[in-house]
């Protein structure tokens, strides 16, 4: 079968990697947690700063004409809205004797249904018995204008009642003298009128019966619901604890800060799209990733350094030094985001080496990262990148790619690279300028190594269709087209600059 040369277009990536979102906002967990505590002092050095002002609640049973037991609380919903009006709180500070403006005291309290029945009023003040004489008035005033709300429905109720009552009294007046006048005729004409108006005066004469009954009634329920309607809890000073208010103001300061720390990270991710996953950082700098470390801490832990980072350090080394050996070429370490990391993996490759011959470890670092830093003993000499001079010795070269690198200096440093990047430092808008300015250099990307990255990152980080200079399988590439006699055509990213056959050929 012959093998095919066309490329496959890449699957469509998905708008929003919730994946990738996800181990983005769990490595910003030093923002959200310092976002969490400070809004956890913040709440509990307000509670202490300014406590709350001295507060008194009472409660007052409501009694309404229209009470059912099925009522979904709308009666005391609208007696808490009606508390909050400037009417009530006018005659309360009538009865207080205050100067206040209602509108100003209506900020002071509030009112909410406990049951269908009961309303709590909650009053503040400069001190308790100040608090405890407002929820009084308050509640006097409430009291006062249901009541007198429930008279006067009950008043204009009987009057319109009396008002109907009296004009079928004025109609039964007419048709008993028409019943009068037909009584002094004769016929049978006269006798069925006579019928007729009979009839009528038994309607309303019934008529007039039934509203003044209702009438009456209307009345008697009044009192009812007027004794009904009273203050069932005096007003009482609400104590309050100091720690109990820092500590729930702690607790909301806690929760949003959380919040809030969680929506920056979330947005902040989104926003910069920074690469953290293997697969992402493979695909975006078009390399495998072939080794991962723990970033180097400032200060050196020496044997105290965990010993899966040891053992870590010591597989990463032995690799690079393989990978050197067997290249005649120069090999040359770039970072991205982390120097230090770099320096040291450059220092213990170095060490490596210099077990077969003299090792020069070129700084091109920005920054006196290498070539101002204390020797140890036994360490390989560190020279500056403009102080390389011709020799024999085997020359390891340290470089960065983060923004501002001379891209035409890098192959002083090696023609071979290894990049070392840190998880989720580079944008992947720069990871691909990384790429396609390496490639355009002809600097061959051996590989990646991954510093810091996420431990719950399950990710593939191999191209198993990536560019040829990959150590994965080059050997065996090379078998195939030997046995073959034919190239074969691997699917490259959009940035890589195919190397001619003419060149390649020379290589």
């Amino acid at each position: 079968m012959t093998p095919t040369t066309t490329s496959e277009p890449p699957p469509a990536a998905p708008l929003l990697d919730l994946q990738a979102l996800v181990v983005a906002v769990r490595r910003r967990r030093r923002l959200w947690c310092c976002l969490a505590l400070v809004g956890l002092l913040l709440g509990a050095a307000l509670a202490v700063l300014k406590p709350p002002p001295p507060t008194a609640v009472t409660t007052v049973l409501v009694a309404h004409q229209a009470d059912q037991p099925n009522d979904p609380g709308t009666l005391i919903r609208t007696d808490a809205a009606l508390l909050q009006t400037t009417e009530i709180a006018g005659k309360a500070l009538q009865a207080l004797g205050s100067a206040q403006k209602p509108e100003d005291f209506m900020r002071d309290y509030g009112g909410a249904g406990l049951t269908n029945n009961l309303l709590q009023i909650t009053v503040t003040g400069h001190s308790d018995a100040e608090a405890q004489a407002r929820a009084k008035a308050l509640a006097d005033a409430f009291v006062a204008d249901h009541v007198r709300r429930i008279q006067e429905a009950a008043a204009a109720e009987a009057k319109a009642l009396l008002d109907q009552r009296d004009q079928m009294q004025k109609e039964l007046a007419q048709v008993n003298q028409q019943i009068g006048d037909a009584a002094q005729q004769s016929g049978a004409k006269a006798a069925t009128n006579l019928q007729s108006l009979y009839d009528s005066r038994t309607v309303l004469t019934s008529r007039i019966n039934d509203f003044s009954q209702r009438a009456a009634e209307a009345g008697v329920g009044t009192p009812r619901l007027v004794a009904g309607t009273q203050i069932v809890d005096a007003p009482r000073a609400v104590r309050q604890s100091l720690p109990k208010t820092a500590a729930t103001d702690a607790g909301i300061g806690l929760v949003l800060g959380f919040v809030l720390g969680i929506a920056v990270a979330a947005v902040g991710a989104v926003v910069a799209d920074r690469p953290v996953l293997r697969r992402e950082i493979a695909t975006n700098l078009g390399a495998s990733v072939i080794a991962e470390l723990r970033r180097v801490p400032r200060r050196p832990a020496g044997r105290w350094q965990p010993r899966r980072t040891r053992t870590a350090r010591a597989r990463l080394t032995a690799t690079l030094a393989r990978t050197v050996r067997g290249s005649a070429e120069a090999v040359s370490l770039l970072e991205l985001g982390c120097a230090r990391s770099t320096g040291e993996i450059a220092l213990d490759l170095a060490g490596a080496l210099a077990e077969e011959g003299p090792v020069v470890v070129v700084d091109g670092l920005p920054g006196p990262q290498l070539a101002k830093r204390r020797p140890r003993p036994g360490e390989p000499a560190v020279v500056a990148a403009e102080q390389v001079g011709a020799g024999a010795e085997r020359r390891l070269g340290v470089g960065s790619v983060a923004p501002g690198t001379a891209w035409t200096d890098l192959r002083h440093l090696g023609t071979r690279t290894v990049l070392v990047v840190r998880a989720g430092h580079g944008s992947a808008a720069w990871l691909h300028t990384v790429a396609r300015q390496l490639a355009d250099q002809r600097i061959p990307v051996l590989g990646v190594v991954l510093i810091d990255p996420d431990p719950r990152d399950r990710t593939d980080g191999t191209l198993w269709d990536g560019p040829h200079t990959a150590l994965r399988g080059e050997n065996g590439r090379l078998a195939r087209l030997s046995r073959t006699g034919r190239r074969r055509t691997e699917r490259l990213p959009m940035w890589t600059s195919r190397v001619p056959d003419s060149d390649q050929e020379a290589r």
